[in-house]
């Protein structure tokens, strides 16, 4: 979660650094801008006549970028208000120590509704792929391992099956039930080489299942996945999808200690 009490001074600061000068030699980003600045009286953005309006707008399209995860917690005229004060020097509501104290209390509120949130999340995408993999156990061709790792064959290869301490090379598609891929050698354009002791315990259990030659579809749950330490791109207790292919067996040099 971003935080969001020094929103304000991220954006700012984020307009400052890109509206600095470009680099002697640069080339001009939008030559229908420049042709507008040869041009007198005649503005490069519609309704900014000027330098100052940009800026301004500028910087407001930056805190509101900055400022719309919380859009619902602000209100809006209240923020112009206590920067019309603070920039006119006016008598303002808070001083530092209240709006210090007003920030930190909201910083709480706002991470204890990101916990529940997560929590909520994860209990119903474990529900989902619970129920899920119950149905998916039964189709034809699905094998479920004790662990709970269900696969299927989608060809068999004739080559030796890797190790518990071996790395190997394969092309991959990972996908969320819905669909969604989150991550693909394929998209990369290179296969991907992976040591099995560094991988989630699904992919370990399944790659040692495979003949070098053969490619897999495999569902993970959750459990033998990432669990509720999900990355953002996946989400907490989700099941993964994916279609594995085995390319080829890397065996660690003799004499190197396995990788922990």
């Amino acid at each position: 979660m971003k935080p969001a009490i020094r929103a304000t001074a991220v954006a700012l600061a984020s307009v400052l650094a890109l509206s600095a000068c470009d680099k002697p030699g640069a080339k001009p980003a939008d030559a229908k801008a420049d042709a507008a600045k040869s041009e007198p009286g005649k503005s490069a953005y519609p309704g900014l006549p000027t330098e100052k309006e940009q800026i301004s707008y500028a910087i407001g399209l930056a805190m509101g970028k900055q400022l719309s995860e919380i859009k619902d917690e602000i209100n809006v005229d209240t923020v112009v208000k206590a920067m019309r004060a603070q920039l006119a020097g006016e008598k303002v509501l808070l001083d530092d120590q209240q709006a210090k104290a007003v920030f930190e209390a909201f910083a709480q509120k706002m991470q204890a509704k990101q916990i529940a949130k997560m929590m909520a999340e994860a209990k119903s995408n474990l529900e989902a792929g619970e129920k899920f993999l119950a149905e998916n156990a039964k189709k034809p061709g699905v094998v479920t391992t004790p662990s709970g790792l269900e696969y299927q064959v989608i060809t068999e290869g004739k080559g030796p099956k890797p190790g518990p301490t071996d790395g190997v090379k394969v092309q991959y598609k990972g996908s969320l039930l819905d669909g969604k891929v989150f991550d693909s050698s394929y998209d990369r354009g290179e296969p991907a080489v992976l040591p099995l002791q560094g991988v989630i315990p699904g992919w370990s259990e399944g790659l040692q299942l495979m003949p070098v030659g053969s490619k897999f579809k495999f569902w993970i749950p959750a459990k033998l996945a990432y669990g509720e330490q999900a990355p953002p791109m996946i989400g907490p207790n989700q099941v993964l999808v994916f279609e594995v292919e085995l390319l080829d067996i890397i065996k660690p040099p003799k004499g190197q200690a396995p990788a922990k």
